[in-house]
């Protein structure tokens, strides 16, 4: 390090070519936010490359699914931090690898009329474990599988244009984790849960 020779000034960029390099990383920097950060997370595209992308309806989705958890949650605090993102994902990972296939404690059928949405949940005790398979019959689902109690609210998973889920859930503390879903389709649909494990109630919230 100490042999290596110090550049002359005439090897030293100059003050025309700092200014150059620092406008191109400006431009650069607003091109990628305008067609990239923009519509992917705000659904916002001025320039409609990012419909092109595909990268619109992304933020559309993340929009949306944000606005019926808001409307869901209310108030509640929600921890939006990625590791508890992580750990929520792990989570539903973990309990689906034991996910059985018969023997259901619970099972409800229920219609929903366009724009219409309703949440069903299970009393559950930090650590236990469901079990839970919903279909859609007539049309598609949004959901969010999340949970709240204790003062505390967690969003387990979320999809949109969906026409089922099977899997399993580890609740993360006291409270109540379940589904709200909402029809976005054009006509009714009929939405069917199964579930079993370890939970006291399985309760229509709304």
């Amino acid at each position: 390090m100490y042999n290596e020779n110090i550049p002359s000034h005439v090897e030293l960029p100059s003050t025309k070519q700092l200014i150059k390099s620092t406008v191109i990383s400006f431009v650069s920097a607003v091109v990628i936010l305008v067609t990239i950060v923009l519509p992917s997370e705000y659904a916002i595209d001025p320039t409609g490359v990012g419909r092109l992308l595909g990268l619109t309806e992304m933020g559309e989705i993340k929009a949306q699914l944000a606005e019926e958890a808001a409307q869901d949650h209310g108030s509640n605090i929600t921890d939006k931090s990625p590791w508890n993102a992580f750990a929520s994902l792990f989570a539903i990972k973990s309990a689906n690898a034991e996910t059985p296939t018969s023997s259901w404690t619970d099972e409800i059928s229920f219609e929903l009329v366009p724009g219409q949405g309703t949440e069903y949940k299970l009393k559950m005790k930090k650590g236990a474990v469901a079990h839970y398979d919903w279909s859609v019959e007539g049309g598609r689902a949004n959901y969010d599988l999340h949970g709240d109690g204790s003062g505390k609210s967690t969003s387990y998973q979320k999809g949109r244009g969906v026409t089922g889920d099977v899997g399993g859930l580890i609740a993360k503390f006291d409270g109540y984790h379940g589904w709200f879903w909402r029809n976005r389709d054009k006509q009714p649909i009929k939405i069917t849960l199964r579930v079993k494990g370890e939970y006291s109630e399985l309760k229509h919230m709304k």
